[in-house]
């Protein structure tokens, strides 16, 4: 008999979603509202969380926007004065910029993919984890990626960053055994959003279309937040350590099925 899902406790309600204003993060923020949470969208642009969290409320969900760059610890510290306890942390914020070799990538790009994927899931788990812990039944997600767990060429510094988040995952998770918190790893492959390729690529429209070229259905932000909701909704008890989440033209990084 398949488990059901589980109503978020009076103490452990609202849901902080990072990274919200566009793909994973904002369809993640719509199915935690329909299961019960209050969301707190987070993001840079203010007027995209704003208009999401419109949506939700408009559906009879409870969500409210938040303007916050993951990277700034001091904006951070702030925000997370907000609240007494929280039930749900999604940290989503990240992305990759380009897909040049290790002997010419660009350290910034480098830098500023390490500052979002690690650092910026860092501050927020930091920052919040007291707040997890006093709801007295927590959970961290860390939205990671199959490019955390094995490597490809044209995309070290991405897998660099990536591999980063899964093993702050799993140290915390070890770190933190006994306490009423559980940590939580999603790791999507192929997921065709509106903005992940052509950020990646520097808005060419070309380059980014090359990566979906044939494949009949890659994932959708919604099949990921599907997925980030129903481990969320387990019981208690359940912690679902890692799940890898692929479509089924993809069998690994490197190995995809096209129709072309």
């Amino acid at each position: 008999m398949a488990t059901a899902a589980r109503p978020p406790a009076t103490a452990s309600r609202i849901a902080v979603v990072t990274g919200a204003s566009s793909g994973i993060g904002a369809a993640t923020a719509r199915q935690l509202a329909d299961a019960g949470y209050r969301v707190v969208l987070t993001a840079r642009r203010k007027d995209r969380i704003e208009a999401i969290a419109a949506e939700i409320n408009a559906a009879g969900g409870a969500a409210t926007a938040y303007q916050l760059d993951v990277t700034d610890r001091a904006a951070v510290d702030e925000f997370a004065t907000a609240f007494r306890t929280i039930g749900v942390l999604v940290n989503n914020a990240g992305g990759a910029l380009g897909a040049d070799p290790v002997a010419t990538g660009d350290p910034e790009h480098w830098r500023a993919m390490y500052e979002t994927n690690v650092i910026g899931t860092l501050n927020l788990t930091q920052a919040l984890l007291p707040k997890l812990e006093a709801s007295g039944d927590g959970t961290v997600v860390i939205v990671s990626s199959t490019a955390g767990h094995a490597t490809y060429e044209g995309g070290a510094g991405y897998v660099a960053a990536k591999h980063g988040a899964h093993v702050l995952a799993e140290t915390l998770r070890l770190e933190i055994v006994g306490k009423p918190v559980r940590v939580i790893e999603i790791a999507p492959g192929m997921v065709k959003t509106d903005e992940f390729a052509l950020t990646r690529f520097a808005g060419d429209t070309e380059k980014a279309a090359k990566v979906y070229a044939g494949v009949a259905e890659p994932l959708t932000a919604d099949d990921v937040a599907d997925t980030i909701a129903w481990a969320v909704t387990r019981p208690a008890h359940v912690n679902v350590d890692l799940l890898v989440l692929r479509p089924r033209a993809q069998a690994s990084n490197t190995k995809v099925h096209r129709e072309l």
